[in-house]
């Protein structure tokens, strides 16, 4: 028998099928902590890397493939922003997650997740999403796919605990967005460009905080 393939939903469907609330031009208090992030003062090592990384992609990031863009930029970012060290909690590539959400079955790949766990075993997932696409050529429904993403996480953090945020990043090629989700309603912050000195500082800053979040609050929930 094939395989059926997983429906692909559009980010206007979702809210219609899901009762969902878009907010943007504005932010939640949440965004508002998570946007105001402390800028880090790195380290000598940590300004190479970050040197080396923007300067890579203001030359090439138009024609990276989304695996270039992934390996070549924001997989080094996202150890700047301190998302890929192990503590008491896991972090994933390209892990597939389902799950039953208001009788709709959905399915979705998370380009990059976290959540208490260990090694590529998550407990209790899903607190962080990213959905990466290259600027030429892009295929999906990026937004469209974070919002599944945060509805399947909210399920299985339903099962132990009361609701829990979700915080989540779509990146178009150099275009960075912040999203949280809070029950029915997402906030999605303004885009930041990854190939401009201070918006990249902003993302290091942003991502380090969420760390933070995760660590002394969501996984304390």
């Amino acid at each position: 028998m094939e395989k059926q393939k997983a429906k692909e939903w559009k980010e206007g469907e979702i809210i219609l099928t899901f009762k969902l609330k878009k907010i943007i031009g504005e932010q939640t208090p949440l965004m508002q902590e998570w946007w105001n992030a402390t800028l880090p003062t790195l380290t000598t090592t940590e300004q190479e890397i970050f040197d080396t990384n923007i300067k890579s992609a203001i030359r090439n990031i138009n024609g990276w493939s989304e695996e270039d863009l992934k390996m070549r930029f924001i997989s080094p970012i996202l150890s700047l922003g301190k998302m890929l060290e192990d503590g008491n909690f896991a972090s994933c590539f390209d892990k597939k997650i389902s799950g039953e959400v208001e009788n709709h079955h959905l399915v979705v790949k998370a380009d990059f997740v976290m959540g208490s766990g260990l090694m590529d075993y998550l407990i209790r997932p899903y607190f962080h999403f990213q959905e990466y696409k290259p600027q030429k050529n892009p295929t999906g429904d990026p937004m469209a796919q974070i919002l599944e993403a945060f509805l399947i996480g909210q399920v299985e953090n339903q099962k132990e605990s009361k609701e829990i945020p979700l915080y989540g990043c779509e990146i178009i090629g150099k275009n960075w967005t912040f999203v949280i989700m809070e029950g029915k309603e997402y906030c999605v912050a303004d885009t930041l460009i990854s190939t401009d000195r201070n918006d990249l500082m902003k993302i290091v800053a942003m991502l380090r905080k969420f760390r933070e979040i995760l660590e002394t609050r969501l996984m304390l929930i």
